[in-house]
């Protein structure tokens, strides 16, 4: 379990599920500058951030390639964390196909599976939350093809200006890999990551699990002082999590004029 420690006057935010680029570069050019702003007021008191998934709509790591565009947000990375406030990234299932662009060019670290922290003495269970729990059924499916070596070979040697065309638009038109199937709430019985958390407390207490992928903001009491919280995400909410250190919250954000 890795430890961090917010001093008096910080603050950990979470945040999840700006899919940019969707559903082309121009309209989600407004979300972008939206979320960079929110970058630009979180790091004046941040502590650390994560950033718990589906950051891109698409992203894909050729050998010496990257997808083209979104400067304003990874360069905003870049200067918070040359600057020393630590981000960690969970990838999504939109973009799965890290391969050490942001650990070499951000120093970020990035996971591929949700991880434990302790956050001054609070237990926290994060991820993105895809393929967990009983249900996900149509991403599960995906994901095995997705996260097969022989298929991410084949996928490399196409062309970057074809594979990133061809995913792009699978990445908008396939409701399997979108989600937009899921995004509606379930009801606490029937959200299968309510269910995850509640099996996982079964063998271990965690205070809070933190979530995004269902795309809908949700704070639910899953146990006795226990509560899973979902982000949301910056197409529809402009939602996040902010921990001061004793309590997690959600919060909207919203541009000052």
């Amino acid at each position: 379990m890795k430890t961090i420690t917010v001093p008096q006057g910080k603050k950990v935010y979470f945040s999840s599920d700006n899919h940019l680029g969707a559903p082309t570069r121009a309209e989600s050019l407004p979300r972008e500058k939206k979320f960079v702003a929110w970058l630009d007021a979180v790091k004046e008191d941040a502590a650390a951030i994560f950033l718990m998934g589906d950051l891109f709509d698409f992203w894909m790591e050729y050998k010496t390639v990257v997808p083209k565009g979104f400067t304003r947000t990874l360069g905003k990375l870049a200067e918070i964390s040359d600057s020393g406030i630590p981000i960690y990234f969970f990838v999504g299932n939109h973009d799965l196909w890290m391969n050490g662009y942001f650990e070499e060019e951000l120093n970020i670290p990035v996971f591929h599976k949700p991880q434990q922290f302790n956050i001054n003495g609070v237990s926290f269970f994060v991820g993105h939350g895809d393929g967990l729990g009983p249900d996900d059924k149509g991403y599960k499916r995906m994901k095995k093809v997705f996260t097969n070596p022989l298929a991410k070979w084949l996928f490399r040697w196409l062309h970057p200006d074809i594979g990133v065309r061809l995913a792009q638009h699978l990445s908008v038109k396939n409701k399997l890999i979108s989600g937009d199937d899921d995004a509606q709430f379930l009801g606490e019985d029937k959200e299968w990551l309510v269910q995850y958390a509640k099996r996982k407390l079964e063998t271990r207490h965690y205070d809070h699990f933190v979530f995004g992928h269902r795309h809908l903001p949700m704070e639910i009491e899953v146990g006795e002082n226990s509560k899973y919280t979902n982000l949301g995400d910056w197409i529809h909410y402009y939602t996040y999590a902010v921990f001061d250190g004793e309590e997690l919250s959600l919060e909207k954000f919203e541009l000052k004029h």
